[in-house]
């Protein structure tokens, strides 16, 4: 087979190294990927978003299956526009990929079916939102519209903090058009839990549970960043809560998006968060979540190609997805200064000696290679991922490797894994 992976961030880079170890798999093609895909894959100069190119170039090259992976082409119908073609595409089609296109939409929709979420209201004026959260709706959680890399969230502790906030994304345009609606919920506590879930359309397969540090600095510090590690299994979802997920969320989520003729095939995250009322989605995302992916698919045993086909043939139920019993952990490094302002061009070093131990991978997201070079390209650089028997041994581990790691302004967290039952977040 020939795969073309849209996308050139570290959750590509985990998808196509996932990818490459299939069996079926002859050629496997990035557009555009990354200094570290181009290792392992042909780099292709095809912006991801380039619906059109990306169609001609799996046309003219006899594309088996092309793996739509950012968010941005799947709300914007790549998928659509290749099965047009008589392509084979894995990912939701738009009229699916709305869940994370929309966040009024998944709200309506979660309200409309019983699904467990936060109250919110919506609203397109930027006064009025000032006038709402004047009456005391403080703490709340103000979310840009559309899709805004991971970042149109903001926590405001208090009205000043919330009539800024409002501004910012409504006014300012922060986030761009994303702001043009927003939505305030109410603010939820508890851990948070990451689930990934592979969808046909009907049959819902839970991927290992994971969770993610959203804040630039140690003890969730900092401005909300895409991610700056990640490790799984959480550990708190107990088999019992993954069962109430899957009776009062995952399934209901699934039929909602039917009965409403928009059935969810690829991969749907569920944000999730644990309360004292029971488990609420905080939010979805219409496809594997970054940095989420790199601990999960580390840990994923059957092969993957066999069930993105399964997905696209709506045959599911027909495949037994096995992982690992162990954990594992990445930690993102970052250039200095991300998410606002950083550099970037500078060379990195000590990947080879980090990924000397067998349970290391390094996945790469913002780098591009010159001659034998890696060198920075983007505000989150790298990901170390590390897999061990136990949580605990595999963050000793994938710091272990990451003080191997160098590059001018490198930064990342000291406490990935690291937070207890008691610390709490809304920050999904």
């Amino acid at each position: 087979m020939k795969i073309l992976v849209v996308g050139g961030g570290g959750r590509e880079h985990t998808i196509i190294w996932k990818t490459a170890q299939s069996p079926k798999v002859d050629k496997i093609y990035a557009a555009p990927g990354n200094g570290g895909i181009s290792d392992i894959a042909e780099c292709v100069d095809i912006k991801a978003t380039d619906i059109d190119g990306i169609v001609k170039f799996a046309k003219e090259n006899n594309i088996d299956l092309t793996m739509v992976a950012p968010d941005d082409p799947l709300v914007a119908g790549m998928v659509d526009a290749l099965e047009k073609e008589g392509l084979r595409a894995f990912g939701p089609r738009a009229n699916a990929a709305i869940i994370e296109g929309s966040k009024v939409f998944s709200k309506e929709l979660m309200k409309k079916y019983s699904i467990p979420t936060a109250a919110y209201e919506v609203f397109t004026d930027s006064a009025a939102a000032v006038e709402y959260v004047k009456k005391g709706t403080v703490p709340a959680v103000i979310k840009a519209e559309g899709l805004a890399l991971g970042k149109g969230v903001i926590i405001a502790g208090n009205f000043e903090e919330a009539e800024k906030g409002i501004h910012d994304i409504m006014d300012n345009k922060i986030f761009g058009q994303s702001g043009s609606r927003i939505v305030i919920e109410e603010y939820l506590t508890g851990p948070e839990v990451s689930v990934l879930a592979f969808c046909d359309g009907k049959t819902v397969k839970p991927m290992v549970s994971a969770q993610d540090h959203k804040r630039a600095y140690d003890n969730d510090e900092g401005l909300n960043t895409g991610g700056m590690g990640t490790f799984s299994p959480s550990r708190l979802y107990s088999p019992e809560i993954a069962d109430e997920c899957m009776k009062n969320i995952f399934l209901p989520t699934v039929s909602a998006m039917a009965a409403e003729g928009r059935p969810f095939k690829g991969v749907l995250y569920f944000g999730l968060m644990m309360t004292d009322s029971g488990v609420k989605v905080i939010e979805y995302n219409a496809r594997f979540g970054d940095p989420e992916t790199q601990v999960v698919l580390p840990r994923l045993k059957t092969d993957l190609v066999e069930i993105m086909e399964a997905v696209i043939d709506e045959r599911l139920d027909e495949i037994d997805i096995e992982w690992d019993d162990g954990a594992a952990v990445c930690v993102v490094m970052a250039s200095g200064g991300y998410p606002v302002k950083y550099g970037s061009g500078y060379e990195i070093t000590g990947i080879d000696d980090a990924e000397k131990a067998d349970n290391i991978k390094v996945f790469h997201a913002g780098t591009k290679k010159s001659g034998d070079k890696y060198l920075t390209a983007g505000g989150r650089v790298i990901g170390v991922t590390a897999v061990s028997d136990d949580l605990d041994r595999a963050i000793a581990d994938a710091y272990e490797a990451v003080e191997k790691i160098h590059f001018t302004d490198a930064h990342y967290r000291k406490d990935i894994g690291k937070r207890r039952i008691n610390q709490v977040s809304n920050e999904l």
